[in-house]
């Protein structure tokens, strides 16, 4: 009870019916009631406020543009980081072999939690209430400017200057049900240019674009 109303404050909101924190901070690893329905809905609350915020702010942004400043605040990374300002990871509820494992510190975990917990202070005090969690902890900015895009993007542009394209492939996957790892190659003309490893198979290909685009710098 005191690690919950710890958790309440660090975060600025007190929930009304408490029942949702806690499934919210219980992994699959434990058993019982656990997050992964509340993290289906939080991805949705997350990448909803993301879009509208830079609906309203970002006027001047296309549709890629947004898409792209989207995915950057809402992806695995991202996620991970917000949650660290107040030390998610400290409060979940893992079963012993994910704790013995550094469950904790798992960007996979803790990401994934966060989305639960947005759902969780979505369900229990509704849009103004995340908004407010999300204001205070989840940064969402345009950086067009920089030409920051996703790296993906960013390779398939510049194989294209060179009148080339790139293709990806999953080429193997690894890890439990709850915690499983994909493994991905991007390929040009035939040829491997980097491999990558994710918990999603987007995520793979991401870290391959990435791998590839440090090597052709």
């Amino acid at each position: 009870m005191e690690r919950l109303l710890e958790l309440q404050e660090a975060i600025g909101y007190r929930f009304k019916d408490e029942r949702l924190l806690v499934r919210a901070l219980t992994h699959t690893s434990r058993g019982g009631e656990h997050n992964q329905r509340l993290e289906f809905l939080g991805d949705a609350v997350v990448g909803l406020y993301a879009a509208r915020l830079l609906y309203a702010v970002e006027p001047e942004l296309n549709e890629g543009e947004m898409s792209r400043a989207r995915a950057a605040a809402v992806c695995e990374t991202a996620l991970y980081e917000a949650a660290k300002k107040f030390g998610l990871g400290q409060y979940l509820r893992l079963g012993r072999g994910e704790e013995q494992s550094g469950g904790r510190d798992k960007p996979s975990i803790v990401s994934d939690a966060f989305e639960a917990l947005s759902a969780a202070i979505y369900l229990d005090g509704g849009a103004s209430a995340a908004d407010g969690f999300f204001e205070r902890f989840l940064p969402v900015r345009a950086e067009r400017k920089s030409g920051a895009t996703d790296c993906k993007t960013r390779l398939q542009e510049l194989l294209q200057s060179c009148g080339q394209q790139c293709t990806y492939r999953i080429v193997g996957e690894s890890g439990p049900d709850h915690d499983k790892r994909f493994q991905a190659e991007v390929l040009s003309n035939g040829a491997v240019l980097a491999q990558g490893e994710g918990h999603s198979k987007k995520e793979a290909e991401q870290e391959a674009a990435r791998k590839a685009l440090s090597d052709l710098d």
